[in-house]
């Protein structure tokens, strides 16, 4: 029996964090070597793109943990107690990780990414209106801008379209312009829907 179809059983074709029936997939719990029954979750999207900080961490959201904290799948532990750690300032979660059990090993698994740490660390790139940009989307530049290096002037209302995000700094991203690839700072594009 192939993982996906272990799980969606084990899952019973639900979330394994918020019980939602939503567009469920695996996720594996990092680091791993491989993907086992033990160490991958069936998760939403909704769940997928909080964890991955892709979305804004919604704290309502995560309530369900205090249920899943007493589930017996490593994974399902793991991410638990590092997504209660990411919401420590609610006291709900503080509540939850007081009670919650994790065994050494699986305490060591939980941490060894520090993606439990710095909950404010919540990157996100957005445009000058406060959208969210992803990679792929298309941006309008709001001011025209002289492209560093070359002699190319980027007009006010300038369309770049498939634009990929600079993963280390927020506030830019790259584009082409002219077949040039260029960075843009996010305050001077706004998204295009």
């Amino acid at each position: 029996m192939k993982l996906e179809e272990q799980l969606q059983q084990r899952s019973g074709n639900k979330c394994e964090l918020c019980q939602s029936g939503d567009t469920l997939k695996v996720y594996e719990v990092l680091p791993q070597s491989y993907a086992t029954e033990e160490n991958s979750i069936f998760i939403c999207d909704t769940c997928r793109n909080q964890i991955d900080r892709k979305a804004e961490l919604d704290s309502n959201h995560w309530r369900c943990l205090a249920d899943t904290i007493w589930s017996e799948v490593p994974g399902i532990q793991v991410v638990s107690w590092r997504m209660l750690n990411r919401l420590k300032n609610e006291s709900w979660a503080m509540d939850s990780l007081d009670m919650m059990y994790l065994s050494d090993e699986n305490l060591a698994w939980a941490k060894a990414t520090g993606d439990h740490d710095n909950d404010d660390a919540v990157q996100l790139h957005k445009d000058c209106n406060g959208n969210l940009l992803q990679s792929g989307d298309s941006v309008s530049l709001i001011k025209s801008l002289d492209v560093k290096g070359s002699t190319l002037n980027a007009k006010m209302g300038t369309v770049v379209k498939n634009i990929r995000l600079v993963p280390d700094n927020t506030e830019q991203i790259e584009g082409k312009i002219e077949g040039q690839t260029i960075v843009i700072l996010t305050k001077y594009v706004r998204k295009i829907s």
